[in-house]
């Protein structure tokens, strides 16, 4: 049945229950891919860069393929989708654990897992989103708490499975448990919203179609059903209107603040736990140090989700995202003169908080801008911009780790990039601010007067009032006529 609006609840809670695994199964794995790191660089014998491009890929693909899940998402089945990138995935695991090159590594473990969770990640994000309008950001603080607490769980789990199995064994595993993916798709019964069936009657409009038709066309999805009577015209009206909103300015704005901040993410996971073992730390504390950071993400998923949807915040989403993004970056610039356990356990702390929360605002704010019927799309064009600096910033911070042989360059370069993430951010409102002040002050002292003479008799007088745009029209002789 179409709903008149999000339902707030009811399936909604096992949606977010089938988001909250797959981010697990996504975003955690991947970050637990770190902990791999120095099991590749002592087995395959290759330096930091070479080694680091494994888990720059598995970012990359994911975020780079995240349009194709949209894709299949909006005209097959969220569904299908998931169920389809569970299986590529946990294939794509269980044969790295035959690599014999890091070369194998790059295409099973890079790019076929990778693609899998392209596949899962973004359209069960957006399936959040339909359900949910009032609690929407508690629903993804909720969700998207699956990375953090799938990272508390799993990193010290994967570093006993290598002590216990190797990272042969370890992998395995992990592609056991990634196909739990296909019961995450399981649970996303599609829903359909008024909103998303406004642009269909259009375009039924203007061809003919029997009534019993129209019917079924705009009960179901947009473009799915008319392809199969309007191929090549509807398929172009219908795939411009899912991305017509890369033309609005904040989304714009959004998307190039975005890529500095996915470029100034990445690196820390992928040698948070290099970095520590380099000063000292244990295998177990190193490992310790990403369960405190996947735990905390945890509490900045919920506790932001649940304070950005308090009537005192709720209009400040915004500006909380952007103080969160530059926290984090603040986070990364000190980080170089932490070199010992106790003073790297407080950064796990503040760094995880912080992570969680921006993380938590991105699928909302993103809701905000282009609305509920175009998020999964949206979304898709996101989680894209993440890919060139996801694939990039790990390989760059491991060759300056290379040739500076100190981890310091790598790391003030992320936080630098994400402080301007969050100064470009608040610079555009600044300057959107300043024009509706201006154009405000014009309003009130401006009055426009536009006057139209028809045969030489009749004159008009347009009199306009910018503040409070009401319009009234006079109609007098020319003999009588006065400017008023």
């Amino acid at each position: 049945a179409r709903h008149s609006g999000p339902p707030d609840g009811g399936w909604g809670w096992m949606i977010v229950a089938g988001c909250f695994l797959v981010t697990i199964c996504t975003r955690a794995v991947t970050r637990c891919i770190s902990i791999f790191f120095v099991e590749f660089q002592a087995y395959f014998g290759q330096d930091y860069a070479r080694t680091a491009w494994i888990h720059s890929i598995v970012d990359c693909a994911t975020m780079l393929c995240a349009p194709l899940g949209s894709l299949i998402s909006n005209h097959v089945s969220c569904q299908v989708g998931i169920m389809l990138g569970g299986l590529l995935a946990s294939t794509g695991l269980i044969l790295s654990s035959f690599a014999t090159s890091l070369e194998h590594l790059y295409l099973s473990l890079g790019v076929l897992t990778g693609l899998g969770f392209a596949l899962c990640y973004s359209p069960a994000i957006a399936m959040v989103g339909k359900y949910f309008n009032k609690r929407k950001a508690l629903a993804y603080g909720i969700a998207m708490s699956g990375s953090g607490i799938g990272t508390f769980i799993l990193a010290p789990v994967v570093q006993l499975l290598i002590e216990q199995f190797s990272w042969r064994g370890a992998l395995l595993i992990l592609g056991g448990f990634v196909l739990n993916l296909c019961v995450c798709g399981a649970l996303m019964r599609p829903i359909s919203l008024k909103e998303e069936c406004k642009t269909a009657p259009e375009f039924l409009e203007q061809n003919y179609v029997p009534e019993t038709e129209k019917r079924d066309l705009t009960r179901t999805s947009i473009c799915s059903p008319l392809i199969k009577l309007w191929p090549h015209e509807c398929l172009c009206y219908c795939s411009w209107k899912e991305y017509d909103f890369l033309l609005m300015p904040g989304f714009m704005v959004l998307a190039v603040s975005i890529l500095f901040m996915a470029y100034g993410c990445s690196p820390l996971f992928v040698y948070l736990v290099p970095y520590a073992l380099s000063v000292g730390v244990s295998h177990h504390q190193a490992a310790f140090l990403m369960s405190i950071l996947g735990v905390i993400d945890i509490i900045g998923n919920i506790t932001f989700g649940w304070l950005t949807d308090r009537r005192c915040l709720k209009k400040h989403r915004y500006f909380c995202y952007l103080f969160a993004v530059g926290m984090d970056g603040l986070c990364c610039l000190f980080l170089p003169v932490l070199q010992s356990f106790p003073l790297l356990v407080p950064f796990s702390f503040t760094f995880g908080y912080f992570d969680g929360a921006y993380v938590t605002l991105i699928p909302v704010m993103t809701a905000d801008v282009v609305g509920t019927s175009l998020l999964s799309s949206a979304l898709g064009v996101v989680y894209f911009l993440h890919a060139i600096p996801y694939l990039v910033s790990p390989p760059v911070a491991g060759w300056l780790v290379d040739t500076t042989g100190s981890y310091t360059a790598s790391f003030l370069l992320c936080g630098f990039s994400m402080i301007f993430s969050s100064a470009l951010l608040c610079f555009a409102r600044l300057a959107k601010k300043i024009k509706r002040t201006h154009l405000r002050s014009l309003s009130d002292n401006t009055t426009l007067k536009q006057h139209i003479w028809t045969n030489g008799a009749i004159a008009y007088s347009v009199t306009a009032e910018l503040d409070q745009r009401d319009v009234e029209v006079l109609a007098v002789d020319t003999n009588s006529y006065s400017n008023r």
